[in-house]
């Protein structure tokens, strides 16, 4: 059987109003490439996103679990996953990888009894690279954000699979992000925000971001209220006739192939 290499959206929530609602679904992204199965910030509801799956996503069977911030959205069904990847316990096994920020402090995500349950607990930094098993990635510069929070580059064979996650718009993001082939975008808003408080990238930073990088495509994901009622979808073909690179608006369940 031939071990295709895919990412899978378990969810494109992207702001509190959408995630407490379920309009969109928050269950995170999993990614299977190089032979490991990894599930990237696992937001509320990532566990039934997995068994509901078409097909299903063995949770028992993850190498890896990566948080980009402890944000709850990013971050709830850490401790539930960390549970059924070690067999509660009973097989020492999987990696976790999240900023120190999820792991220690008044904000920690991570149930400490939990922990001594997996192989390794590596903690990320900013532009560091690391494995699982025969699959590198990278972490981007921190972003402005809230929380200690990175990107994440994975490197399949000659491809760059970048995932640009919660930031404020920074110039610094560009040379990060640079030569990615598949671009995937946190955009939460359609419109700019009125408060300089919000860190988080609005469509018109998409746009920016996009037009610099020119990556093969763009995905657009993590959605707000005002995204959800512009049709990403609608804004996502737009962008791809005025830019000229291929720009696709993530839907729940949606695998985008790797190769």
């Amino acid at each position: 059987m031939v071990d295709n290499s895919f990412i899978k959206f378990l969810g494109t929530a992207g702001a509190r109003f959408v995630v407490a609602k379920q309009l969109r679904a928050s269950g995170g992204v999993y990614v299977h490439a190089k032979g490991q199965s990894i599930i990237m910030d696992p937001g509320p509801g990532t566990l039934v996103k997995c068994s509901t799956s078409k097909p299903p996503i063995d949770v028992a069977k993850l190498n890896a679990i990566i948080l980009t911030h402890a944000h709850i959205d990013h971050s709830n069904d850490t401790n539930i996953l960390i549970d059924a990847m070690t067999g509660g316990g009973l097989k020492k096994q999987g990696f976790l990888f999240a900023p120190g920020q999820c792991l220690e402090g008044e904000n920690a995500v991570v149930l400490g009894y939990l922990k001594s349950f997996l192989e390794k607990i590596v903690v990320l930094e900013a532009r560091h690279e690391y494995r699982i098993g025969e699959l590198k990635f990278k972490t981007s510069v921190r972003h402005l954000h809230s929380v200690e929070t990175y990107g994440i580059k994975f490197f399949v064979d000659s491809r760059q699979v970048s995932f640009l996650v919660d930031t404020k718009y920074f110039p610094e993001l560009l040379e990060s992000y640079r030569n990615s082939d598949i671009l995937v975008l946190n955009v939460v808003r359609n419109t700019p925000f009125e408060s300089n408080e919000i860190l988080h990238l609005c469509l018109d930073d998409a746009k920016k971001i996009i037009r610099a990088l020119k990556p093969s495509k763009a995905i657009l994901t993590h959605f707000g209220m005002t995204m959800l009622k512009a049709k990403p979808w609608e804004l996502a073909k737009d962008l791809t006739q005025e830019l000229g690179v291929e720009v696709i608006a993530a839907s729940d369940g949606m695998r985008v192939e790797i190769g």
